[in-house]
């Protein structure tokens, strides 16, 4: 059962739910941003700059945290994500490797692309 926050257990995170919230694009950059950055990373929802409406973020960064892929917690005004590193690897080893190396591709584009 998820906690009060939403967040469900490390044994309730089911595979169709996460495949469901990464299939978006906009979800799957948050994910990306996160595998990359150091572990323990906590951002704000609004430092992803998602090209969308407040509540379109809030709906994002809900389907994440309901899938199990990030942790919540309050700051005060804003709310702060941080990637749920060692359970999604312990449920489905191998997934973040694969989000990471499909950064390394969207970079490698961006560089294609600018050169």
């Amino acid at each position: 059962m998820p906690d009060s926050e939403g967040h469900p257990a490390v044994d309730e995170i089911e595979l169709g739910a996460v495949l469901s919230a990464l299939a978006d694009p906009l979800r799957r950059r948050v994910v990306r941003e996160l595998t990359a950055a150091p572990v323990g990373t906590a951002r704000t929802c609004s430092s992803f700059a998602l090209p969308v409406s407040k509540a379109t973020v809030t709906y994002h960064f809900r389907t994440l945290r309901e899938a199990g892929l990030i942790r919540q917690v309050d700051r005060g005004n804003s709310r702060a994500a941080t990637l749920r590193r060692t359970d999604i690897d312990r449920r489905f080893p191998g997934l973040l490797a694969l989000i990471a190396a499909e950064t390394e591709a969207v970079e490698a584009a961006g560089t294609a692309e600018a050169g």
